[in-house]
């Protein structure tokens, strides 16, 4: 505990000594770390990014799932400036199904966690029913589905259908700027150098940020 309580006052000593700019640039460069890199940063200091289920007896399990990097920077960024460790993502029983779902499915039966599979073809099934053949896997469906799950609500598969149809025809936009090459690319700002661009920008947050183990190196 000592040692955990050092590496926080390390933390915020080091996000204090930098300027308003210099602080926004490190949080500006920290989108340019790869997923290898920012987890490696979160089993330092012990920040989660994989999503726990609630068990009916009321103990908790870590799922073999995670979260985006939008919520992982997130909790990442909390840490640099309070020093404390968000909860990570926990879906409660109620929303948890075990076993795979039945081969015949109404429109108002609910869509538990882990039923939303490509390979759950009765899943699939009906959700292309509901919105009229529309329906299509991918990244919009998995991020409404956790939102749901997130909140503790398994959707009925009608609200799930309405859902997607409506951020769908609202044309949500799921880019944010944690999405370094995604959004550099809409921004005409993703050249023939990228990679390099990118690896520069990582290697000095993880430089800067590796302060927080070695305190002595801040000052050298």
């Amino acid at each position: 505990m000592p040692a955990r309580h050092h590496i926080l006052r390390t933390v915020l000593t080091l996000l204090s000594e930098l300027g308003r700019a210099e602080r926004s640039e490190l949080f500006e460069s920290l989108n340019y770390l790869n997923q290898k890199e920012y987890r490696s940063l979160c089993h330092r200091h012990s920040i989660p990014y994989k999503i726990l289920i609630q068990t009916p007896s009321g103990q908790t399990r870590v799922t073999s799932h995670t979260d985006r990097k939008p919520v992982v920077m997130q909790r990442i960024r909390h840490f640099l400036m309070t020093g404390e460790v968000r909860a990570p993502t926990c879906f409660p029983a109620r929303v948890v199904q075990t076993g795979p779902p039945p081969e015949r499915l109404k429109s108002t039966d609910r869509l538990y966690y882990d039923w939303y599979k490509k390979t759950h073809t009765s899943v699939m099934r009906v959700l292309e029913t509901l919105t009229d053949g529309r329906f299509r896997d991918g990244a919009l469906a998995r991020v409404l589905v956790v939102e749901f799950w997130t909140k503790g609500e398994a959707p009925t598969f009608t609200d799930f259908a309405r859902a997607w149809m409506a951020s769908k025809q609202g044309k949500r936009d799921l880019l944010t700027g944690e999405y370094a090459y995604l959004t550099d690319l809409r921004k005409k700002r993703a050249g023939t150098d990228w990679k390099a661009v990118r690896q520069a920008k990582a290697a000095s947050v993880l430089k800067t940020l590796d302060g927080m183990h070695h305190p002595n190196r801040a000052n050298t």
